[in-house]
């Protein structure tokens, strides 16, 4: 956790405001994002080191210097993030469903994961939720909309493109963007098929 933190404190510098994606896999979401946003610092985590070293060399051939990849737990990352860091947008895109009802304790999304992304919340942070499991879509609004810092905002607003492996090879896919809470809630958002 040292190393981590090590590197992050370094990465980062004197950064107030970064983007996130938990479970980036190969990188190829984020490092599209980062090309297109070079204003944006971006950090991608995963727990698999052959992910990392991927995605790295994705950045690397790319040559972007306004992005990170770094093998961590969600959990773990945001223990160790410098306290002055708030997320600007958290993609999370096609995590493990954790289809079995037994190991639904598993999934990335639950109410005490979303109270620690919402602490590090800038103003209007958007978590981009992305999956191609019906009822996993269904289970993480479901939980969101309950959830005292975070509201839904409106289907139209998904704020970047980029297919990704998992997104090719999924028939369809569902999707939302909540926003770190400031306004009025929206209502849950309705099914939509991609």
């Amino acid at each position: 956790m040292a190393d981590l933190e090590n590197v992050l404190g370094g990465a980062v510098g004197d950064r107030a405001c970064v983007t996130l994606e938990v479970g980036c896999g190969h990188g190829h979401f984020l490092t599209a994002y980062a090309a297109a946003h070079p204003e944006t610092f971006c950090i991608g985590i995963d727990l698999l080191n052959d992910r990392i070293l991927r995605a790295g060399r994705k950045r690397d051939r790319a040559k972007l210097t306004n992005l990170i990849f770094l093998q961590a737990e969600a959990g773990e990352f945001l223990r160790v993030l410098p306290p002055a860091i708030r997320f600007a947008d958290i993609f999370i895109l096609f995590p493990d469903p954790w289809p079995k009802r037994r190991h639904h304790k598993n999934r990335i999304l639950q109410s005490t994961f979303l109270t620690d992304l919402a602490a590090r919340a800038g103003e209007s942070t958007r978590l981009c939720f992305r999956t191609d499991y019906e009822p996993y879509f269904k289970n993480a609004a479901a939980i969101v909309s309950t959830h005292d810092s975070w509201e839904f905002a409106p289907p139209e607003s998904w704020p970047f493109e980029r297919e990704t492996v998992f997104q090719s090879r999924a028939p369809e896919f569902y999707s939302w963007v909540a926003r770190a809470r400031t306004a009025p809630v929206l209502p849950l958002p309705s099914l939509t098929r991609a």
